[in-house]
């Protein structure tokens, strides 16, 4: 009997962690980027916070996110924004600060929602992260942390979602410094790496990722002239969306 040998070929896929900047609300940014970075359910998406205020699919951002947990490791962290949002749909109480940054596109993208999937967002908001330190000693958090100790010794956990010294500090650093130096922050050489969002890059006339010693700023400006940006942190290859205003350009964003 004669045998014929067949030969098959298979494909890898390799699971990239792909980290993802503040959205504000930004849906069709969100998955114009996933089509970009060719995003495949072998990917581990690590969110930066921020999903809500800005743009008029908050609501819609949250749904989406959702969804993916649902098929996906995710790792979603808490940014500013979003506890303000969580505030607000746990009380129905309408801060006028938050209002004003950005809120009043959230409240009005929730005018169709029913209460279920309200509660729903909610509950999910609560179980976000407010920092997560991978295998690798990577931190990522939506702002920073004041602790020499870092955030598991955090005196405020209000400097998670809103602290900016962390990111000031390391992107005005002597470059000259080296991370084996005694004059280098003791904050920063905590962890191998550092992913933060919260500060626009726009706000320096940039918009892709900005790195200051081994911290990196993944929040591009989506929010107002930027695009929304995925990074993979292992080759720090990344993808952009189109500039989130030409997405919306019958809305102001927070540009206001």
């Amino acid at each position: 009997m004669a045998y014929r040998s067949r030969t098959s070929t298979i494909h890898f896929t390799m699971s990239r962690t792909l980290v993802i900047g503040d959205i504000h609300g930004g849906l069709k940014a969100l998955t114009q980027l996933e089509e970009r970075a060719k995003v495949t359910t072998e990917d581990q998406l690590i969110f930066l916070g921020d999903y809500v205020d800005g743009w008029s699919e908050s609501a819609q951002v949250m749904e989406h996110i959702m969804q993916l947990a649902a098929k996906q490791s995710c790792i979603f962290i808490k940014g500013n924004h979003d506890a303000l949002c969580e505030e607000w749909l746990r009380s129905g109480k309408q801060d006028r600060t938050w209002l004003m940054h950005g809120g009043i596109a959230t409240v009005e993208s929730y005018a169709t929602v029913d209460a279920v999937t309200k509660l729903a967002h909610l509950n999910f908001l609560e179980q976000m992260k407010l920092f997560h330190i991978d295998a690798r000693n990577r931190l990522f958090i939506h702002a920073g942390f004041t602790s020499m100790h870092g955030p598991q010794q955090e005196f405020y956990s209000t400097n998670f979602t809103w602290d900016r010294t962390l990111w000031e500090m390391a992107i005005t650093m002597d470059k000259r410094i080296k991370k084996d130096s005694l004059l280098f922050p003791r904050r920063l050489k905590l962890y191998e790496e550092i992913y933060i969002g919260h500060t626009p890059t726009v706000n320096y006339d940039v918009s892709v990722p900005m790195q200051g010693c081994n911290v990196w700023n993944v929040d591009t400006g989506a929010a107002f002239t930027g695009p929304l940006t995925m990074m993979d942190v292992d080759t720090k290859q990344f993808w952009q969306s189109d500039p989130v205003k030409d997405l919306y350009p019958a809305e102001m964003g927070r540009n206001k």
